[in-house]
């Protein structure tokens, strides 16, 4: 399935059949497509649970400004937000370590009963770089549920309902484990357990999905409840990403208490493609974490596109919240966008169409939004 990353670009002008002038936004070019990958989705859309939302960067001299263009986008429409909840955890834990003067993010330190030694920075480019879950747990263990949660709120990052770890055994554990903190090579000290309120289950649409699941091994008959699963819709997670990379848009209250050197160091890691930090890139190639524009292709992506975004895939659900930056053609503009790929409706079987249908159609989606800002002339990023 996956196909050479410039024969992929080459394609883009090619397949642009249509007009860009007879569209007057990218999202309705991109949806309009006659591409296979599009049309496949799109021609029984329902069971699939799109939400989109497309944002045009406008910019003068002294300001930057945003025009948003939204498909199907309902925040009270569930759908299970998976790795995309990390995000928000690496936002909440520089935010805080910017308030306690004896840590900052090269502090070394590990969770009591792990053996793993690590940084905070270490941990963010993890989580951008290939996802890690550890990484992401250990930021919960720093900050517990409820802290996380009212950090996004108060900035309007909303609304939002991290309730649970990634992956482990003790995922639903309302009280943090210690970390043990390095104050120098032999001297540690430890942090109290932090104790968050037990979540309730949400009330919203579509918390019920499916028709069976398997649990230990068992096919159970009847939906599968996601109502005490982590809740981030696309609203909130477009919100987030717009804070992180254009604060100034923003009033005071609503801008993350964040020194710009933290900032930047945050948004490079969200660029970061896992061979720059270190990892194997065969077995992690530059579009591992980035399904916009590259996601279904393993070459290597031109060093003029940086993608700062945060992918999600779990339960059959595939999401992408991206910034997407082209320097030489002074393209950027931002995408969210979450699939359901589950066409036996079955969940916890494995059997779900990411590389046939969902990876293909945000890979496609990415590249239709970008045909139409070359055409349509993107403001020049500064």
């Amino acid at each position: 399935m996956k196909k050479n990353l410039f024969a992929l670009l080459a394609l883009i002008p090619i397949s642009a059949c249509k007009q860009v002038k007879e569209f007057d936004n990218a999202l309705d070019y991109a949806l309009s497509s006659e591409d296979p990958k599009i049309k496949a989705v799109l021609a029984n859309s329902k069971p699939h649970e799109i939400q989109i939302q497309y944002t045009q960067i406008l910019r003068d001299s002294t300001q930057v400004s945003f025009k948003d263009y939204n498909y199907n986008l309902e925040e009270d429409a569930y759908f299970y937000p998976a790795s995309t909840v990390k995000f928000p955890a690496a936002v909440a834990a520089l935010e805080k370590l910017n308030a306690l003067d004896s840590l900052d993010r090269d502090t070394r330190f590990y969770v009591e009963g792990d053996s793993v030694v690590t940084t905070f920075t270490a941990d963010i480019d993890a989580i951008f770089a290939v996802s890690d879950n550890e990484a992401n747990n250990r930021l919960i263990e720093f900050l517990g549920f409820d802290d996380l949660n009212k950090r996004m709120r108060r900035r309007g990052v909303a609304p939002i309902r991290i309730a649970h770890r990634l992956s482990t055994s003790n995922a639903d554990d309302v009280t943090t484990k210690p970390l043990v903190i390095y104050q120098n090579d032999s001297i540690t000290t430890m942090s109290t357990p932090i104790i968050s309120g037990v979540p309730e289950a949400l009330t919203i649409n579509g918390t019920q999905k499916g028709s069976g699941y398997y649990a230990s091994d068992s096919l159970m008959q009847g939906p599968f409840d996601f109502g005490l699963k982590n809740y981030y819709p696309v609203k909130a997670q477009h919100a987030l990403l717009k804070r992180v990379l254009f604060p100034e848009a923003f009033a005071p209250q609503e801008r993350f208490d964040l020194t710009e050197e933290q900032r930047q160091f945050l948004i490079k890691s969200m660029g970061t493609l896992p061979h720059e930090v270190g990892y194997d890139r065969k077995t992690y190639y530059d579009s591992y974490g980035k399904f916009f524009l590259f996601g279904d292709s393993e070459a290597p992506m031109p060093e003029h596109i940086r993608i700062h975004n945060k992918v999600g895939y779990a339960y059959g659900t595939l999401t992408d919240c991206a910034y997407i930056h082209d320097s030489e053609k002074g393209v950027e503009f931002l995408v969210t966008a979450t699939i359901l790929v589950n066409e036996d409706g079955i969940f916890n079987d494995n059997n779900y169409e990411y590389d046939t249908l969902g990876i293909p159609f945000l890979a496609q989606l990415g590249r239709e939004i970008y045909q139409y800002e070359i055409e349509h002339g993107s403001v020049s990023y500064e």
